[in-house]
Formats: C-alpha cells, structure tokens, sequence
C-alpha cells in the first residue's frame, strides 16, 4: 500500500513526499502539503520520531477527501466514471420518484385502492371465486382508477399553483420542480391510459366510473366559465361525495358483479351500509380537508366551509359526524346474524370511535401542523373501514 511504504521511509524521504512542488505533478493535495508543514514545525520543536506523522497521516486517510496516486501499482484510487455515472443517475431516480410521489397525493392513491379492493371482495359469494379471473377484472379496474384518480389530483394542482405555494409548498408544482408544462403531460396521459384500459376492458360499469369521475374531477378544479366547482363549498362537498361514497361503491361493485361473474345486478346489505357509511366518510374528509388551507383559500377566494364558518366548528363538526357513522355501524353490525361478523364489526367500530374521540381532544386548532397531521388521521380511519366492510354480513 501506497500510505504503509510512506510511514516506513526516513524522515527525509516523508518530507520529499509531501513537498508541496508535488502539488503541480498531481500526486497530492493542499492537505498533505499541510501534513508537511505540521512534520517540519514539530521536527524543529525537537520531536526525534515519526510516530506524530503516522497518525496525522491515518487521520486525513480517514476524514478527508484528498486523492493521490498508488505509487506501487500505478492505479488511482478515485471513483470510477462508471460508478460515478450510475450514482447520480440513481440519486435523479430517486428524486424524480420522490417528486412524482407528491404529485399523485400518496394518501388519495392508497385510498382509491383499499376502496376498490374492498368493494370487490363484497361480490364475493364462496371461496372459489378468488380466481384468476376475479383478480384480472381486480386489476383491470384498480390500475385505470389509479390512473384517473392521478389526473384529478394533478389537475387540482395546474390550477392552484398561486395557492398551493402558501398552503402546500412542497408539493412539485408549487415549489418549481415541475414545471406547468410537466404537470400537463402528466396529466393528459394519465387520463389518456385510464380511459385506454376501460375501453380496452369493454365493462360498461368501469366506464362509467371512470367518465363520471373524470367530469366530476375535472368540474371541480378547472378554472373556466361555470367551473372550478371547489370554489363553493357545498358543490365541492357533493363532488368529493358522488365520487368517493356512491361511484367507487356501486360502479366497481358492478364490474365485479355483472362483468366479471356474470351474476345479476343486486343491492346487497353490505352494499347499502359501505355507501351509507362512505357518505359519511366523504362529507367528512370534503370539510376537513379545507381546514389546514384556510389561509390560501382566503386570500384566493375560496369560500370554503372552513373559511366561512371558522376552523373549530368545522372541526368539530367531522368529529361529531365520523363518531355518528361508527354509532350506526356498531348498531348495524349488532343485528347480523353470523356471529364472527357481530364480533368483529362491533368490536371495530367501537375501537376506532375512541381512537378518534381521543386523538380529537388532543389536537391544538391553533397550529397547522396538528390539524394536518389529524386530517392524516382521518385518512387512516377511511382505510381502517376499508378492512372492515367486507367484513359485514
């Protein structure tokens, strides 16, 4: 090794080493030059032996960056181009990965896909049709769902860039990682491929989700004449609602039970209470999610609930309407006639009724970052309920 034959040369031979005309060859750094320095002022000050210089130089083997040549074997020691190259294209992967993820709102995109899944699971009669062809039409209608369930989402945002950058900054969008252009493309081909797998697919049922969706989606948030229905909080609540609690239900619901099995339309009891209970759910997550963006919808005119009425009624409100919804569910779950569905609903409902009611009274409605970090909350009980309804017999 380069460093073992450096330490075991006289003293002279260090100090010829480390000369700082070595610089101009490329064979050392400003750091060994100063190592050099350190030699000669402690050697002056009487210091006979060369133990300082050892660990001065395993020192800068260890902390610094300085580069030199093996002067043994010829070979350099710096990184290779190749490995240089696969690094930073692996950290603009990365970052290109992470930026997509705030684009496509991550809790929207999980809740798309527990709810699609759950409602498919409702069609299920026996054990025997968890077949190949069950998840075919699962994944069909999953990926083009998730596929315009990210052009609504990116939409919203093209249109509220000027607001996002008070109310979500580091969305890519707002904080200039993506540019408007970006976020077109983005969006156009997303709707393109949603559109191009229900017409592929040929299930009325999933097409119609998927359009009524992409009006309804695209109503809200585009700003022209009689649209950007988000502006008037009780349109916006009935869009958020249309979409999440009666479209994703009874739409993919019947994809899987007209399309898929080839059974007759029916409106079953654990239909009726997912689409009952999911208008709760949406009304509530249509409210709360103003409150953290109460300032720029101020200053951008948007008339919210929250901005209308104040932050802590509008709170309270979804508390006492979520804690509502599990009252019925608990009730609804205690007259089944299958016991381990009784067990189970009752026992979960009620559970989650008190993690909510505690966490509620725990939030500080003066900060932001408590009220988004319960709108989360929230989010995670909508997929907690996603587990329990095909639980319900």
């Amino acid at each position: 090794m380069a460093i073992d034959a450096l330490l075991l040369r006289p003293l002279s031979s260090h100090l010829r080493l480390l000369s700082y005309p070595a610089l101009s060859r490329g064979c050392c750094s400003r750091h060994q030059y100063l190592v050099q320095q350190k030699c000669r002022q402690k050697w002056a000050a009487g210091c006979p032996t060369n133990k300082h210089i050892e660990s001065t130089v395993a020192r800068f083997t260890r902390s610094s960056s300085w580069k030199h040549v093996n002067a043994t074997s010829g070979h350099s020691l710096d990184p290779e181009p190749e490995a240089y190259s696969v690094m930073k294209l692996w950290d603009f992967l990365l970052s290109s990965l992470d930026a997509f993820c705030r684009f496509s709102r991550p809790h929207t995109v999980i809740g798309t896909a527990l709810s699609i899944v759950s409602v498919s699971v409702l069609s299920v009669e026996k054990f025997t049709d968890f077949s190949p062809h069950f998840f075919t039409g699962l994944l069909q209608a999953l990926i083009s769902a998730l596929f315009m369930n990210i052009y609504i989402v990116g939409l919203n945002q093209l249109f509220d860039i000027e607001i996002d950058k008070v109310n979500k900054p580091t969305l890519p969008l707002a904080s200039g990682e993506y540019s408007f252009r970006t976020g077109t493309t983005i969006v156009s081909v997303f709707a393109i491929m949603s559109f191009g797998i229900g017409c592929v697919v040929g299930s009325w049922p999933l097409f119609w989700a998927l359009f009524v969706s992409f009006i309804l989606g695209t109503a809200y948030s585009i700003n022209l004449p009689f649209f950007r229905w988000k502006r008037f909080a009780v349109v916006a609540a009935l869009c958020i609602l249309a979409v999440r609690a009666v479209i994703v239900q009874l739409a993919f619901f019947l994809h899987m039970q007209t399309f898929v099995f080839g059974r007759p339309a029916i409106i079953s009891k654990p239909l009726i209470f997912a689409t009952a209970f999911m208008t709760f759910f949406s009304v509530v997550i249509a409210l709360f999610k103003d409150i953290p963006d109460i300032d720029g919808d101020k200053k951008f005119g948007i008339y919210s609930f929250s901005v209308r009425l104040g932050q802590k009624p509008v709170f309270w409100t979804c508390v006492y309407l979520l804690e509502m919804a599990y009252t019925v569910a608990i009730m609804i779950g205690a007259t089944s006639t299958c016991l381990w569905s009784k067990f189970t609903t009752v026992l979960g409902h009620a559970v989650l009724a008190l993690i909510l009611w505690k966490n509620a009274k725990s939030v500080n409605l003066t900060s932001k970052a408590d009220i988004t970090s319960f709108y989360m909350f929230i989010w995670k009980l909508f997929y907690a309920e996603y587990l329990l309804i095909p639980l319900v017999r």
